[in-house]
């Protein structure tokens, strides 16, 4: 047995090569020009390669791919393969009964000549795991991080070759196809912060559940996905777009979430300048928040999701556990367009906590100079005091005496407001509460969840809910 582990990128590409039945082509656009050369350069290709191009000029691109706006981008790799596949059926219509096709093919932009860029890119594999059966895709998109136009490339040549070779080698397991995919490619060289499969072999994975493990294996600190369960690539689906984000555990959704998240909406929508069509609602999971008994349930990521895609919501996961790193990623995405941030009034605490920023040189400072210097607007939704049982809300909110003119700053300069809407019926409600009373079998956490979340709970036995015997009977 070899050890995967172990293997170079010139060993893989040869396996790759010395497998009688896998045949294709290679396309590559901009600075993704080393991926057939590894190919090449291993031995054996001559059984493996149809054929590879390089549309470097943008006119010999569109005159191959059709004229294009933007060429690094999902769509311009989409309709590369739609192209090399088709031509290699059509003009190799005896050798698709004999060989498993496949058309790699990449749209980069690498580090430039004066570094003022972000290298970044869109791959892909269509490919045939059975004889003259319909393919598969696989589409990724990447962000480089070496800091050399050379060293990219070469970044870019072992992902494609591990691609490729976790396409026939690791299709069945998606731990080992992960851990194929960025094997000799370390965080600091390169990010997948976007990957989706379909296709006849892959109908039963979930895009979603690779979207997690993107970022539980620290492939990427965030990703996200449509309320149809479809991935999407955050800096293509939030370019230049108002952004309102809510942070929470959602386990499960409540009434005060969405009342949360339908006024603070209403609120962000009568900024001025701002336009419906412009604005994106995220609801967002951190890690640390799908974490239970010290392990990531997948089961329990996927429940939330279904929950919150049902409810029209776009849902994002990420990394960021501190609202200022969250921020400070999204920003740059925005492009200086408005952004909200909705959270209840104890989140708010937490976020005037010094201690919360012990890892920063600059401590609370830097923080909020990183996450809230920017266009940012915080949305603040009261509560009930725990103690007293009083409104408590940003009118009364209380902060320690050093901290006093860093609120009232914020407020000064329209960071923070308070909900000008809410539902004080809805603030004695606790996600907690709730799940202790799904899992006890008390009926009375009906009361506290949107309709269609209870339906949804009941039917698919979600968090822990078990039906009456008398239901099961009948």
């Amino acid at each position: 047995m070899i050890d995967e582990r172990r293997l170079t990128t010139e060993e893989k590409a040869l396996k790759v090569n010395l497998t009688s039945d896998v045949y294709g082509c290679f396309a590559e656009i901009g600075a993704g020009q080393e991926v057939a050369a590894n190919f090449f350069k291993a031995g054996g290709s001559s059984g493996t390669i149809a054929h590879t191009q390089s549309a470097y000029d943008m006119k010999v691109s569109d005159s191959m791919y059709g004229k294009a706006e933007r060429y690094v981008c999902e769509e311009r790799l989409v309709t590369m393969l739609d192209i090399e596949y088709r031509s290699l059926c059509d003009k190799l219509p005896n050798k698709h009964k004999e060989a498993r096709f496949f058309a790699f093919c990449n749209t980069v932009e690498s580090l430039n000549y004066h570094k003022t860029n972000q290298g970044q890119g869109w791959v892909g594999v269509r490919f045939q795991l059975a004889l003259d059966s319909e393919p598969n895709d696989i589409i990724l998109h990447i962000k480089m991080h070496d800091n050399s136009h050379k060293a990219q490339q070469e970044a870019i040549g072992i992902l494609g070759v591990n691609l490729i070779h976790a396409c026939y080698f690791h299709n069945h397991d998606l731990d080992e196809f992960l851990a194929s995919l960025v094997h000799r490619l370390p965080r600091e060289r390169m990010e997948i912060d976007m990957l989706r499969v379909s296709g006849p072999d892959f109908e039963n994975a979930d895009n979603r559940i690779i979207a997690l493990n993107l970022v539980k294996r620290g492939i990427t600190d965030s990703t996200m996905f449509d309320l149809s369960g479809n991935v999407l690539q955050p800096a293509t689906a939030l370019y230049k777009k108002n952004i309102l984000l809510m942070r929470g555990r959602f386990r499960p959704v409540t009434k005060v979430h969405i009342d949360m998240l339908e006024k603070g909406l209403k609120q962000f929508l009568a900024e001025e300048g701002l336009r419906a069509d412009n604005v994106r609602v995220i609801v967002e999971l951190t890690l640390k928040d799908l974490t239970a008994d010290g392990k990531i349930s997948d089961k329990d990521f996927v429940d939330r999701a279904e929950l919150l895609g049902s409810l029209g919501y776009t849902v994002m996961i990420s990394n960021y556990l501190k609202h200022y790193k969250m921020v400070d990623y999204l920003a740059p995405i925005s492009r200086g367009h408005l952004m909200g941030v909705i959270l209840g009034i104890y989140n708010l605490h937490t976020i005037f906590d010094e201690r919360y920023y012990d890892n920063l040189p600059g401590g609370l400072l830097e923080a909020f100079g990183r996450g809230f210097g920017h266009n940012v607007k915080m949305y603040v939704y009261p509560a009930n005091n725990v103690e007293t049982g009083d409104l408590y809300s940003l009118d009364n909110f209380a902060v320690p005496k050093n901290l006093v003119g860093l609120l009232q700053y914020m407020k000064d300069n329209n960071k923070l407001a308070s909900y000008d809407e809410f539902d004080p019926s809805l603030l004695g409600i606790i996600s907690d509460d709730v799940l202790a009373k799904i899992k006890t079998g008390a009926t009375s956490w009906e009361e506290d969840v949107p309709e269609e979340v209870v339906k949804a709970i009941k039917y698919y036995e979600l968090f822990g809910y078990k039906r009456p015997e008398h239901e099961l009977q009948s």
